[in-house]
């Protein structure tokens, strides 16, 4: 009789020891002094207060913990397709980190889950490495993470993504839509593209429907489609920082929205206290080509389109009518491209 092994069954541990050895480069650059070092662990230790990264010093009076946990999604079949995977690690820390900033949380670490059918060393490197290079844009350290070998779950050379993300927020400075009011302006920060964002509708579209190729040009875009669908999601963790810091979380920056699945209106309303609504003005800021190609290559109707797509707003911030101007100037400053887009009003 044959003698059954774990290798046999499809899981190589010399081969998971080898991509185990590739990560603690990757992880530790993502390294802050409030790390706590645990060598040999099981469990990764972060204190609120110490060192930041940036070498100033944090201190908390009542902090309060935010966690946020989501993936990259079917995005992750382009990549496979194109196997150019060192781009989705940024996508999945950006769903979750942009989601912490909108109560006004500072992200400080960031736990990832990778599964896979069969164990790559090269390709969790790529992977890793993006996921790093998103936590170290947005100073959030990478402090753990899990890969799982489950042969027979997914196909040959696919692979899923989860991120997991804790912040931390004074409890005085929690934004939580409270303190919006009727005339606040409503401020729209650019996107990179279509995020991570209704994929499934977009790989329908492009692929079955139109039967193009990742390599294809498209003259529209000036870029081929993988260039185009595989563009990271946009990070806005270290501008709302800074504005949180310059015009007060609540006093002025008085609700954030981070826009994804759902569009425009459903994100939107999630910020907002009974009695208000949002105005928005329509053909108010720019919209990126690639939905436009999209919608044309797919005859999708109107209303399908804002919503499943960000439709080039990946960021809304509500603010006190007297400092709108301000708020864009920063903005611009940092180089995101943003639009007085609306205003609200009571319902």
């Amino acid at each position: 009789m044959e003698k059954a092994t774990y290798k046999s069954s499809g899981v190589d541990l010399d081969v998971y020891a080898e991509s185990m050895s590739r990560l603690p480069k990757l992880v530790a650059k993502t390294f802050s002094p409030r790390v706590m070092r645990l060598d040999g662990g099981f469990a990764g230790l972060f204190q609120l207060n110490g060192i930041a990264k940036d070498g100033g010093e944090k201190k908390y009076d009542d902090p309060v913990l935010v966690s946020c946990t989501d993936g990259v999604g079917t995005k992750i079949k382009i990549a496979c397709q194109t196997n150019r995977h060192s781009t989705v690690g940024i996508d999945l820390v950006a769903m979750s980190v942009n989601d912490a900033i909108c109560c006004g949380a500072e992200p400080v670490f960031f736990l990832d889950y990778v599964a896979m059918p069969k164990d790559d060393p090269n390709l969790l490197e790529s992977l890793v490495e993006g996921i790093a290079k998103g936590c170290e844009e947005v100073g959030c350290a990478l402090i753990g993470g899990e890969t799982a070998i489950l042969s027979g779950m997914y196909n040959p050379g696919e692979y899923d993504l989860a991120g997991f993300c804790v912040g931390v927020a004074e409890r005085s400075r929690i934004i939580d839509g409270k303190a919006i009011q009727d005339g606040d302006v409503l401020i729209g920060v650019a996107s990179s593209g279509c995020h991570s964002n209704g994929y499934s509708l977009i790989r329908r579209v492009v692929f079955e429907i139109a039967g193009l190729n990742p390599d294809d040009f498209v003259p529209e875009l000036g870029k081929t489609v993988a260039d185009e669908l595989l563009t990271p999601t946009r990070l806005y963790v270290k501008p709302a920082l800074k504005l949180f810091e310059r015009f007060g979380a609540n006093d002025g920056i008085r609700g954030v929205a981070h826009i994804t699945g759902g569009g425009l209106v459903e994100n939107l309303s999630r910020v907002l206290p009974d009695g208000l609504k949002c105005e928005i003005s329509p053909n108010s800021w720019v919209v990126p080509p690639v939905f436009g190609w999209l919608q044309k290559l797919g005859a999708i109707d109107d209303d399908e389109m804002e919503r499943v797509f960000n439709m080039g707003l990946g960021l809304v911030l509500v603010v006190k009518p007297e400092i709108a101007g301000d708020v864009s100037t920063a903005l611009n400053d940092m180089d995101l491209q943003n639009w007085q887009i609306g205003k609200i009003v009571r319902s």
